[in-house]
């Protein structure tokens, strides 16, 4: 295939995929994958699932562009449903009882630049300090990048955005190192972080850090950001990957899964927090259009209808015990089917993942030493007892 017009942003595989269905994907030899990566975590209900695949061909011979110009009865029924959940899984967490707003997106990286400009306006004049977690990972856009913890991705692109910090995953007194210098605490505006750093490796946060992040955030009247981009919307057998943690997010940030492979995302933010917006103040051209929102509903109501929480929740438990046991893995890390492998000193995760994909197994050698798996949330126990065979066989290799 030729891709000499094609910019040099990434390393793909020697391998075109031209179909997909359910837990496989096929090249164009006619070899089947199974897929343990989903897109990164996107295609949660695996590849032309059928009722998003309907809802996508019967919304095209409607109307497919609007702009936002105009009231699309899609955009409200969608935010209301996303608000309900959030809603309910803060109500879950943590007893309160919220409502909010939702701003919709494109894509992940467009979700986090809306939270920051939100934090920005509604402190606006006040304070401007965003504190964010050393690995984590935000997105690629400038904004989204200066959010980002890790200097290997920010160092060709700066001057970055201003009015960042950083402190230490898991690392408690960090948080009155950072916020001690220069007056930090007095010009906090927000805190941001992912229930479970996934570009890093796949490290969750523990509760006694956020805990700590999340106190000193209120006592000095700033926001809660949580990035679900990638653990929203049952990945680790949750709805959203804050209830493990038990905090109430002020904005929380989804995209990924939200529309199963059709370009959505979102941000909520609580109510009296979204009124900092006016008309003007933010805009996205493609935001919330009715292809975009008929797919975002249609996987909502799968991943409810087919109680696939439930089943990430049961089958990520299994995967997580068996794959401790496989020789070669030091350590497995993760929750629900986010999952993070650790293999053992001198077994390189890139010649695993290309093991494995000559098995036919797609799985993403995120570091050196490590393997991210991302299952779709429709994947049984037949399946995943496949997947990690190929796995072990790959690891073994």
């Amino acid at each position: 295939m030729n891709y000499n017009h094609v910019m040099n942003t990434y390393s793909p595989q020697e391998v075109t995929l031209v179909r997909g269905e359910g837990c496989f994907v096929y090249d164009d030899k006619g070899n089947r994958y199974l897929d343990f990566l989903c897109g990164i975590a996107v295609t949660s209900l695996g590849h032309a699932h059928p009722q998003v695949t309907q809802a996508l061909q019967n919304q095209v011979g409607v109307i497919s562009h609007v702009s936002n110009l105009f009231r699309n009865e899609l955009v409200g029924e969608l935010a209301e449903i996303i608000d309900q959940k959030i809603s309910s899984a803060i109500r879950s967490a943590t007893g309160s009882s919220v409502s909010g707003k939702v701003f919709f997106t494109n894509s992940g990286a467009e979700s986090i630049e809306c939270a920051i400009k939100l934090t920005r306006k509604w402190a606006h004049g006040r304070r401007n300090l965003i504190v964010g977690i050393e690995k984590s990972f935000h997105g690629r856009t400038l904004g989204a990048l200066s959010a980002t913890g890790q200097k290997d991705k920010q160092v060709n692109f700066e001057p970055l955005v201003p009015g960042f910090a950083h402190v230490r995953l898991n690392q408690p007194e960090d948080i009155d190192k950072v916020l001690g210098k220069d007056h930090a605490k007095d010009t906090l505006a927000a805190i941001i972080l992912e229930p479970i750093l996934g570009e890093a490796g796949v490290w969750p946060v523990d509760i006694e850090f956020v805990r700590e992040l999340v106190a000193t955030a209120k006592a000095n009247k700033a926001l809660v950001i949580c990035d679900e981009i990638q653990t929203g919307l049952g990945r680790t057998g949750r709805w959203f990957g804050f209830e493990r943690l038990a905090f109430e997010p002020d904005i929380v940030t989804l995209a990924k899964s939200l529309g199963n492979g059709f370009p959505i995302g979102a941000c909520w933010a609580r109510s009296d927090i979204a009124d900092a917006f006016v008309p003007s103040d933010h805009g996205s051209t493609f935001g919330g259009q009715p292809l975009a929102c008929s797919a975002a509903l249609a996987t909502i109501r799968a991943i409810e209808t087919n109680d696939l929480v439930a089943n990430a929740r049961e089958l990520g438990q299994w995967l997580i015990s068996q794959l401790g046991k496989v020789d070669g893995v030091a350590q497995v890390r993760g929750e629900g089917l986010l999952i993070g492998v650790e293999l053992e000193e001198g077994i390189q995760a890139k010649k695993v993942s290309y093991k494995a994909l000559t098995n036919g197994l797609i799985v993403n050698p995120i570091r050196e030493s490590t393997i991210r798996l991302a299952p779709p949330l429709i994947l049984d126990m037949d399946l995943a007892k496949t997947g990690l065979e190929i796995l072990g066989e790959a690891i073994s290799a």
